[in-house]
């Protein structure tokens, strides 16, 4: 039967038309483009960043991520229902941009199920809400190298693209990551010299690095660095090093090399364990260090003859003292509130450090991730090392807020534009001699003057911050030496040395901007009512206690046999302070109403908005396309 009625052919026209629009978008969402969009939020907290999309782009071997979610539960809390749609629009992102090399296996846990018993092999055991083992947790592989995500804490959301890019990167390095180390202490520990004498014990940073690194021992005179073969190079007190080291350490930035330098203003670690015997001779390790040459081309000058010292941020290092140049450093000292290394680092103590100037003539951004306050200044170095109380009083502050942690990036410069300098055997050598001659001869090979690709330096103005009596509570317990760390000093070195190591992607990644976003002009609303009522309800209160003090009296007077007469004048306070609670209460109900009133008020425009807006921009649309059709058919 012809359908010949217009109404019914519109009714079907309308009803093809929806099919076609659902299935074309169910369609749409299987293919790529469908998991793309334009991202107009502030800071851009839709978008991945360029490090991610870069570590994404190199994938060359096949990545698993099981997703470990508890989905058919009733139990799981809300809070972690809506972060779950957040992380599987992140995962979607993230497979849509590894061109095929990462599978997202979705994966349900529950009892006495083949995906429980993946997730415990994986090491994720759950968490226990409502007596029930609920399970919200990643576990990413690459061949047999696996990193877990154990619980993806909503109120971690900030720090998830890092973690998830983090654990990528690690998975699809082959082998351990070398960090090669230039100290001139011994940081290895060394046998006994005579029988009875105890070894002397790696320090307890140089363990942990050699458990989560293939750790090289650099020699401090003529180093052999090849950027290829180590990822990261830590100088750690590099005190009296060579040209020659500075110009290996040069070349090794240059070619794509990572630096991380631990400089000292005095060094309490290298008084104490840099060896030498003064009686015999024997000088020990410098208490001092810096990088003459290199800091200077890199825009940067440090101040190593003299200490550091903040007041207001002493810390105790006696009953009776609070030494200005052992400084406690809270987060308020650590400016950059979104950067990985600090992020959730609450406080770190420098112990006599120095201080970083930065000069600007390096042409390479400088990022402080810990500073001085402004109330900062120097004092003679061994003169803090000695602890002299006398330096609280004739300290004098500079009005200058001095870096003590810093990061530099970008295309840095050679700082020995006339090529490798000579040791000083060569220029100690008679012209005539003829092994010098020899030397001469030999060709050079060319040193760049530039940097091929990014390069990055990480600069902290203490050593001490590092060493086991000031970074670790150490204890020896049967015969084992247990460490537990103390403060964030030790977590600084790792983020930093596990940023460098990941990826040169990562190295200068921020946390994502939280999605979940604070009505703050409610809370303004609110703010601006305790503000008002506040000191009117501490005023009542105040009063009410008062009052009650001295019913309190007169109920004793009462216990002990006496009248308990009230005074009129006593009757008719109790009245005012009746009236006035009574007048109290009803302020602030009224306010209270008027507060819900603004409230509700502001939800409605915020409501309209959302509702009427866009149908009304649609509406006026199609009223000017329709003007614009009339006049055009009138036209002809």
């Amino acid at each position: 039967m012809k359908i010949t009625h217009p109404v019914t052919r519109a009714a079907f026209g309308v009803a093809a038309l929806l099919a076609i629009a659902v299935l074309a978008n169910w369609l749409v969402t299987l293919t790529p483009i469908g998991n793309r969009g334009a991202d107009f939020t502030e800071k851009q907290i839709h978008t991945l960043s360029d490090g991610t999309r870069s570590i994404l782009g190199e994938l060359d071997t096949r990545v698993v991520i099981r997703y470990y979610a508890s989905r058919s539960t009733d139990y799981m809390p809300e809070q972690i229902k809506l972060h779950m749609r957040r992380v599987d629009d992140l995962l979607k992102e993230y497979s849509s941009l590894s061109k095929g090399k990462l599978r997202i296996e979705n994966l349900d846990p529950q009892p006495d199920t083949d995906a429980e018993d993946s997730a415990n092999l994986d090491g994720i055991n759950g968490q226990r809400m409502d007596d029930q083992n609920l399970y919200f947790g990643l576990a990413i592989s690459c061949l047999d190298k696996t990193r877990i995500i154990p619980f993806l804490n909503p109120q971690d959301e900030t720090m998830l693209e890092y973690q998830l890019s983090k654990a990528i990167a690690e998975v699809t390095i082959p082998v351990k990551p070398k960090v090669g180390i230039m100290s001139a202490l011994d940081l290895k520990g060394s046998p006994a010299m005579m029988q009875g004498q105890r070894p002397t014990p790696p320090w307890v940073f140089y363990q942990q690095l050699k458990q989560s690194f293939d750790v090289v021992d650099v020699p401090m005179d003529s180093p052999t660095l090849d950027p290829k073969e180590l990822k990261v190079l830590l100088l750690f007190h590099p005190a009296s090093i060579t040209p020659a080291a500075e110009f290996a350490i040069d070349q090794y930035l240059l070619g794509g090399g990572t630096v991380v330098a631990c400089l000292d203003a005095f060094s309490k670690a290298a008084e104490a364990v840099g060896g030498g015997n003064p009686m015999m001779g024997m000088p020990g390790v410098p208490t001092t260090s810096t990088l003459p040459t290199l800091l200077g081309a890199w825009g940067v000058s440090f101040e190593s003859v003299k200490a550091l010292a903040d007041p207001s941020l002493a810390t105790p290092v006696s009953q009776e003292y609070s030494s200005p140049c052992v400084l406690t450093l809270p987060k308020s000292q650590m400016p950059e509130s979104d950067n990985v290394i600090t992020k959730d680092i609450e406080s770190t103590t420098f112990f006599i450090p120095g201080a970083f100037i930065r000069t600007g003539a390096g042409g390479v951004t400088s990022n402080t991730l810990i500073k001085s306050t402004t109330g900062a200044g120097f004092v003679d170095a061994m003169r803090a090392s000695r602890f002299d109380p006398t330096l609280s009083t004739s300290f004098r502050s500079s009005g200058t807020a001095y870096d003590l942690v810093t990061h530099l990036s970008g295309m840095f410069k050679t700082a020995f534009p006339d090529g490798k300098p000579k040791a000083a055997s060569e220029e100690a050598a008679p012209a005539g001699d003829d092994k010098n001659k020899d030397k001469k001869d030999e060709p050079k090979s060319a040193a760049l003057k530039e940097s091929t690709s990014q390069g990055n330096v990480f600069l902290i103005a203490d050593v001490d911050a590092f060493y086991d009596a000031i970074a670790y509570n150490v204890q020896n317990i049967g015969g084992m030496q247990m460490a537990t760390p103390r403060g964030g000093n030790a977590s600084l070195l790792f983020n930093m040395l596990d940023q460098a190591v990941g990826s040169k992607h990562l190295i200068g990644s921020r946390s994502r901007s939280a999605i979940r976003r604070p009505f703050t002009v409610v809370q303004k609303m609110e703010a601006d009512f305790n503000q008002q009522v506040g000191s009117k309800i501490e005023e009542f209160q105040a009063k009410q206690k008062t009052a009650q003090q001295k019913l309190n009296d007169l109920q004793s007077q009462k216990a002990r046999g006496s009248e308990l007469y009230l005074s009129p004048e006593q009757e008719a306070e109790i009245g005012k302070l009746r009236k006035e609670q009574v007048e109290y209460a009803k302020l602030i109900r009224e306010q209270e109403k008027d507060l819900r009133r603004q409230k509700d008020k502001l939800a409605g425009k915020i409501t309209l908005l959302n509702v009427a807006l866009m149908p009304a921009l649609v509406i006026l649309f199609g009223l000017i396309l329709f003007i614009q059709r009339r006049r055009a058919t009138r036209a002809r």
